[in-house]
């Protein structure tokens, strides 16, 4: 175990390396820069300001520089407010945390019901109703959905408030997040629970008489978890991506909101915090969802 982590930390380092080098010679490349937008800004300032933030340097000695104090934990501050980028990331994660991780646990919680439904009632009226709603969030992308609860909910009918940053209301967010995640792990754990539920040690201990919810929950459930917790790492990945656009949508003030207002201002300090914030969580959940195998299957062995 402690092999394999420490190849996953080394390979993780690499890749993030990798991830840091596309994003800061890829928002190079792009003509223009932070100040061409300014508006009165002479030459003379506008060069002044170049050399205050080493951009009058070429780009590889920029990278160069940007990396080592990186490395000190050093990110800079934004090239638009002047503000920390850490004080920045953090501050707005929060709340991207929040409508995230209740997006996780909805999608999870719904996902794992709705699947065990589907699966235990195969070919009836809940199972049919469950794999028609599944296939619907599936295809229906978020930014869509956001669009239409916003519309109707809130512009409409108006039973749910427009954003408030003093008293938040996350429902229609979390539904927008969490609605192709949970479809996918309702049809996951249908198909997973299936499968188990036709294996040999199912149908002897229904032989012998085991009660039918521990048949489910110990037998059947739990064996039928490796699939989604599989999905869990990319689900992840998919609900903080899927929330910057979302949170544009219903104007949440968190890290996704930072991220698209720093690529429309080109505020490249503010985009590689964001990135390197982001490529962070996705590694460090990647390499979690993998032990987690261990401790759901005992049988799987990490090399």
């Amino acid at each position: 175990m402690a092999k394999y982590v420490g190849k996953r930390v080394l390979l993780a380092i690499v890749t993030l390396f990798i991830i840091c080098g596309i994003t800061f010679f890829a928002m190079n490349a792009i003509p223009g820069g932070p100040f061409d937008g300014e508006k009165a800004v002479s030459p003379e300032v506008k060069a002044a300001m170049e050399k205050r933030y080493n951009l009058d340097k070429p780009v590889p000695e920029q990278f160069v520089i940007y990396m080592t104090n990186m490395l000190q934990g050093d990110f800079g501050i934004s090239l638009k407010t002047g503000r920390d980028i850490k004080t920045t990331i953090f501050e707005s994660f929060k709340v991207s945390a929040k409508l995230g991780g209740m997006a996780i646990l909805v999608a999870l919680a719904l996902g794992l019901v709705f699947g065990s439904i589907a699966a235990l009632t195969r070919n009836k009226l809940p199972d049919r109703l469950i794999i028609f709603f599944s296939t619907l969030f599936t295809s229906l992308p978020n930014f869509v959905l956001a669009t239409l609860l916003l519309l109707a909910f809130c512009i409409k009918l108006k039973w749910v408030p427009v954003w408030d940053p003093n008293h938040p209301n996350y429902i229609l967010p979390v539904i927008a997040l969490s609605a192709y995640p949970m479809a996918y792990i309702t049809r996951l754990t249908k198909t997973s629970m299936l499968d188990v539920m036709g294996q040999d040690y199912v149908r002897t201990a229904r032989a012998k008489g085991v009660a039918r919810l521990k048949v489910i929950f110990k037998h059947t459930l739990r064996n039928a978890l490796i699939p989604v917790v599989t999905y869990v790492g990319p689900m992840t990945a998919y609900i903080l991506t899927g929330s910057l656009v979302v949170e544009k949508i219903f104007t949440i003030g968190g890290l996704g909101s930072k991220f698209v207002e720093s690529i429309t201002n080109r505020d490249y300090t503010l985009i590689m915090g964001t990135t390197i914030f982001l490529a962070v969580l996705m590694v460090t959940m990647n390499l979690l969802t993998d032990i987690v195998y261990k401790a759901v299957d005992p049988r799987i062995k990490l090399d």
